[in-house]
């Protein structure tokens, strides 16, 4: 198969650089590995802010970025351009660094009270080792049935309350690292609520 790009008077590099997205991807996708290297590195440095953002860790981060990465070229392929690829990168990227925050903590403290217009869910407070085993289990039990809600969440809605999550961070934050606007986000985690109440009844 020929290569994407054909050679010409132009170096193979100012090529790669006067190239958009679109163009190194459709040429990623054929096999030009120098393609998607420079879409790695044009994306590499705001994905990265965006990792660290979530995480808080650079060691975190970086993981994150590169499993980011590894993802997106294993799976290039099922790329279709309905979202523009720094939209596609950055899903996959908040996803990896969210799995590798799941990891780290065994015992997420998840909740679904507290209002978008207070721009903060509460969290429910660790479980005081003096309190009964029957309240204990109480707790337990309302925890992993809003963790498995949660993750039935459509992915547009699960990500954003993740991301609240994690850090609980202002709206303005979350709209921030997940790319969207600030309105687009107090819907998303007002649909989430309403959704989880529904489910768990």
């Amino acid at each position: 198969m020929d290569s994407y790009f054909s050679p010409g008077t132009l170096s193979m590099q100012a090529i790669l650089e006067t190239s958009n997205d679109e163009m190194l991807v459709a040429a990623a996708k054929t096999g030009e590995h120098l393609a998607f290297s420079e879409l790695w590195n044009r994306h590499s440095k705001k994905i990265f802010s965006t990792m660290y953002r979530i995480t808080r860790n650079r060691q975190d981060a970086e993981d994150a970025l590169q499993d980011a990465f590894l993802k997106a070229y294993v799976h290039l392929k099922n790329f279709d351009g309905r979202s523009t690829f720094s939209t596609w990168l950055t899903r996959i990227a908040i996803n990896s660094a969210l799995m590798i925050l799941r990891r780290k903590r065994a015992h997420p403290e998840i909740s679904m009270d507290g209002g978008v217009e207070g721009e903060t869910w509460q969290h429910w407070e660790v479980a005081d080792r003096r309190v009964n085993t029957e309240e204990h289990y109480s707790r337990s039990e309302r925890e992993h049935h809003l963790k498995r809600a949660i993750h039935r969440l459509r992915p547009a809605l699960r990500t954003i309350v993740e991301i609240q999550q994690v850090h609980d961070t202002s709206i303005k934050e979350i709209a921030e690292i997940a790319g969207i606007s600030v309105a687009a986000t107090k819907s998303r985690l007002l649909r989430a609520r309403t959704v989880l109440r529904r489910s768990l009844g």
